[in-house]
């Protein structure tokens, strides 16, 4: 009998999650199936339980569930907890434990493409949202020296600042003096939504200052480039989109629930042609 492994939120139909992993499962002849499920926020206790008494062997989480399903799990791993947030369930026994995978995705795919670790290299994230509390609280878990936030409003920034439980030396600038710094940095890393399709023409900060050898990362994978990247590829920067954290953030959730780590670059090609594009 095949294992079952799924993904739930509200909506789901575009998920490519599904695509990722039953191909994951097909390539290492493994007997298991990925099953989208659309779950709305009323049903989610009840579709718990559910999962569990069905014996469903692991589930991605995505929006908008990500926080509120916490309280109905066993365990909660202690960088999700910090995060506020769970991407990965995993099924022990009869316990179901949650992880967030997206904040180490997005380092293992900016490490990769960065060419070496970006640990002590002087960075800045660009937003205060849940991406870059995962990237920022992964960051200062892994031992980054410094890394500063850019944001609109300053008391997201002041929140996601003060509630970091790791040691990180962090200073807190607008989007005016972000533009202004942008020369003082290494590596730019872009988490609003900001340039998505279809408001492609649109950027967070203007990088007019940035440095010909920095390098700038935005999460965001359609459009394949955006415009804060196209301009600071005019400069001279080097840039990556979220495609690398997308495959990367489902890989290590494959990992946890079957102890393998899939082929990323097989996941990365899959996104691609769905997308029809090709990544940067």
């Amino acid at each position: 009998m095949k294992k079952l492994y799924g993904v739930i939120g509200d909506p789901i139909g575009h998920s490519m999650s599904p695509d990722m992993h039953n191909d994951a499962f097909g390539a290492l002849h493994m007997e298991a199936y990925y099953h989208p499920f659309h779950i709305k926020s009323e049903e989610l206790k009840t579709a718990v339980a559910g999962m569990k008494a069905i014996g469903l062997s692991g589930f991605n989480v995505t929006v908008p569930h990500k926080t509120a399903i916490m309280p109905l799990l066993d365990e909660i791993d202690p960088l999700a907890e910090a995060i506020g947030a769970v991407n990965t369930v995993v099924r022990d026994e009869n316990r179901f434990i949650g992880y967030n995978t997206d904040g180490e995705g997005f380092v293992r795919g900016l490490n990769e493409e960065y060419g070496s670790s970006v640990l002590d290299k002087k960075i800045m994230i660009i937003g205060a949202g849940g991406a870059a509390r995962a990237i920022y609280y992964t960051l200062s878990q892994q031992g980054a020296e410094r890394v500063d936030i850019a944001n609109r409003t300053p008391a997201k920034a002041e929140e996601l600042k003060s509630r970091c439980p790791y040691p990180v030396e962090t200073a807190l600038l607008s989007l005016e003096q972000a533009e202004e710094q942008l020369g003082d940095y290494d590596i730019i890393i872009q988490t609003t939504s900001i340039g998505m399709s279809p408001k492609v023409s649109e950027t967070p900060i203007h990088v007019k200052n940035i440095r010909p050898d920095a390098f700038v990362s935005d999460i965001i994978y359609n459009p394949a480039e955006t415009m804060i990247m196209k301009e600071a590829k005019k400069r001279g920067a080097r840039v990556q989109n979220g495609l690398k954290m997308f495959a990367y953030q489902g890989a290590l959730a494959f990992e946890k629930w079957t102890g393998i780590l899939p082929d990323t670059e097989r996941m990365q090609k899959i996104v691609q042609n769905k997308l029809g594009g090709t990544s940067c």
